[in-house]
């Protein structure tokens, strides 16, 4: 294992399982979702069902497995002491799930009532979750930019969520606000601020200890994530400056910086002396391939007027953002963490080396692969059917199967810890 990896602080087993098992779920209902509602979701980026599905994956899936992995990831890669990691754990969980079932129910259904009652349980959730790791994070010894990533992405998700619940409220209560800007500038800190900061962040060390590359370029690593944050402040003055000029002059380097990260990716992949694939680096794989379709995409609809007046184009992106880059890392991430958490949590019941199975056999490599396969295909259906509206119903069905069998392999992972450390205190009871 990786030498500066601190195993003595992780938190109890059940910190991180409790948001990895109940994300995939978010994905099932948005597949769901789909195949009920059909091509007329994918109509427009404000159709009700095109808002719910985007905060089922949003606020759903990808905030219940990115705060389950930080609450690994702070501590035992990074040296931070996250207060009370259990009961801090016990108590955003269901919040979080509790406020994006509502908030989703209340954009589906346009109810104002199930919005505003969303507004405080994320702010609770999230603000505690917030100050706990914001705290772990300063705190820490540790340096580098993986740290530096992390604290921002944490600034990342404060204020996407602050600008969220104003958006939720004034959607509620009517109130006179620049929606479609503040919903731009939103999306740019959730999906910009928080979500890739952080996965950069993250892979500045996964990627090489897990994937057997060469690390990130020094130079790389020192400039990506405050590039990356300036740009998102500049783009956010946008709810001031009412100017196509300023909105090119940002969004360009926006997507430049998006391409570098991706071809940096794939490049240290292509590069590494073992080129064995599994699952989550095919996962990370198709991760990098999407952000660069985004990237060039969303170059395209800028340059070409003609295109973002297609309101399906807005539609392609988030298909491209949400489940193509999102969905992608983060399941390989989960397939990757679960498993070194079995072998990590049963190593620590002082059983002998002999006697703690191997990672490997934690989840099969075939159930890996055949979910991955799925998963693929259910992206290309899903980006077929925001042209093709009659492959919509198809594509959800495909990708509420897909998050079904990910649900399924990290509930397994689960049980095999159950069954092993059970295995492991029986022997120690009766050698």
């Amino acid at each position: 294992m990786h030498p500066s990896l601190s195993f003595d602080q992780a938190p109890p087993i059940s910190v991180p399982y409790r948001f990895f098992l109940a994300a995939p779920w978010f994905g099932v209902m948005a597949g769901i979702l789909l195949a009920f509602s059909g091509g007329d979701a994918f109509g427009s980026r404000w159709t009700p069902e095109a808002l719910a599905l985007t905060h089922l994956l949003a606020v759903g899936f990808m905030l219940q497995a990115m705060c389950g992995a930080l609450f690994q990831f702070i501590p035992v890669a990074v040296g931070g002491n996250v207060w009370r990691p259990k009961l801090l754990a016990n108590t955003v969980q269901p919040l979080l799930l509790l406020a994006a079932l509502l908030l989703v129910a209340g954009l589906l259904f346009s109810r104002p009532g199930l919005l505003s009652s969303a507004v405080p349980l994320f702010l609770l959730a999230v603000g505690g979750f917030v100050v706990a790791v914001a705290l772990a994070l300063w705190r820490t010894p540790a340096t580098g930019m993986t740290l530096w990533a992390m604290r921002m992405a944490i600034g990342g998700l404060a204020i996407a969520v602050l600008l969220g619940t104003l958006l939720a409220e004034a959607l509620a209560r009517g109130l006179a606000l620049p929606i479609v800007d503040l919903t731009n500038v939103h999306l740019a800190w959730g999906l910009g601020g928080w979500a890739l900061m952080l996965l950069a962040g993250v892979s500045y060390h996964v990627v090489p200890m897990f994937q057997l590359t060469r690390p990130y370029p020094l130079w790389f690593t020192r400039w990506f994530g405050p590039l990356l944050l300036l740009l998102l402040l500049a783009w956010s003055l946008r709810i001031f400056v009412v100017d196509m000029r300023w909105t090119m002059a940002v969004a360009l380097p926006l997507l430049l910086l998006f391409s570098a990260y991706a071809v940096m990716t794939l490049w240290l992949q292509f590069t590494r002396r073992r080129k064995i694939d599994d699952a989550t680096s095919l996962y990370f794989r198709v991760a990098m391939i999407s952000m660069l379709v985004f990237s060039i995409s969303g170059a395209g609809v800028l340059l070409h007027p003609g295109f973002a007046e297609d309101p399906r184009a807005a539609v392609w992106l988030g298909v491209l953002a949400l489940v193509g880059v999102f969905v992608s890392s983060l399941s390989g991430m989960m397939y990757k963490i679960t498993p070194f958490l079995n072998w990590l949590h049963l190593q620590r019941l002082g059983a002998p080396m002999s006697a703690v199975p191997n990672m490997k056999k934690m989840i099969p490599a075939g159930a890996m692969t055949g979910q991955l396969r799925l998963h693929v295909l259910a992206l290309l259906l899903l980006l077929a059917a925001v042209w093709v509206p009659g492959l919509a119903r198809l594509a959800g069905v495909a990708f509420a199967a897909s998050s079904a069998w990910l649900g399924w392999n990290l509930a397994s992972a689960a049980r095999r810890y159950l069954v092993f450390r059970d295995q492991i205190r029986a022997i120690a009871l009766h050698p």
